[in-house]
């Protein structure tokens, strides 16, 4: 059954799912929905156009769906979509999108966002997802799923992390970062793949194999330029899904620049 505590303000318009349990102090406002068992604890805020997805827990002091940290915002309508089954801990903040990003931030499945993670405004979060401590993502970021980002970690506006993706603790992320890819430093530098991360994910062995070959060719080689190694990766890799996922990656949009072992993007 769903349980209101008495001091939370729920305020109209707003939809409340079957079994949610909202606490003490907490506010929701009129233009949010809530999916069916959604648990907020006290002292939780959830404004805007947001919607949350069912079976996920907000933790006290969270801040959700409050205008976006832009001085070009306006006042415009846009959106924040939460998926389901997520941990939103004590403190974090999630704005929605503005009109210049798409309008839209929009966070997937199952993710973990601990105490004073922060998502900016257009981010785009993926499934099972985990943001430690204070971790920050800047406006207009994607992160594939499966991503970690490390305590105190904080990734510029505007960059892509991809899938399988660990960033390490207190890194700052000024460019994209391969998925499988593991980077750490003041301003990171691509340490090597997220192994560990693979195996746990049961990915053949053979294909964990040709994906560290792979990784020596495009950025321990000195032949052609980053992206020539990336295009003849992927050409002597078909079939091979964890090298397509790196070289479709790189090399799926233009003019992008990506955190390599040097470290010079």
């Amino acid at each position: 059954m769903t349980k209101l505590h008495p001091t939370a303000i729920i305020e109209d318009g707003a939809e409340i799912g079957e079994g949610c349990r909202i606490g003490p102090f907490c506010v929701v406002g009129p233009n949010v929905k809530l999916g069916e068992n959604v648990v907020l604890e006290s002292h939780v805020v959830v404004a805007g156009h947001t919607t949350v997805g069912a079976g996920t827990h907000i933790f006290p002091f969270a801040s959700i769906g409050h205008q976006p940290q832009d001085l070009k915002f306006a006042g415009e309508v846009t959106y924040l979509e939460i998926g389901r089954n997520n941990q939103i801990r004590e403190h974090v903040t999630m704005n929605p999108g503005t009109e210049g990003g798409g309008g839209l931030t929009k966070v997937g499945d199952n993710c973990l966002f601990m105490m004073s993670a922060h998502v900016g405004h257009d981010c785009i979060v993926g499934n099972n997802a985990i943001l430690a401590n204070n971790a920050t993502l800047g406006g207009h970021v994607e992160l594939e799923d499966h991503v970690i980002m490390g305590g105190l970690s904080a990734a510029r506006q505007w960059i892509r992390i991809g899938k399988g993706a660990i960033v390490g603790g207190m890194t700052g992320v000024e460019f994209d970062v391969i998925p499988f890819g593991s980077v750490i430093g003041d301003r990171a530098h691509l340490a090597g793949l997220n192994l560990v991360g693979l195996k746990r994910a049961n990915h053949p062995r053979e294909e964990i194999h040709a994906l560290r070959a792979a990784f020596r060719d495009i950025f321990e080689s000195d032949e052609g330029t980053l992206l020539e190694r990336a295009n003849a990766a992927a050409a002597s890799n078909v079939g091979r899904p964890l090298v397509a996922a790196v070289t479709d990656f790189m090399l799926s949009r233009e003019n992008r620049r990506f955190c390599t072992p040097r470290g010079e993007g």
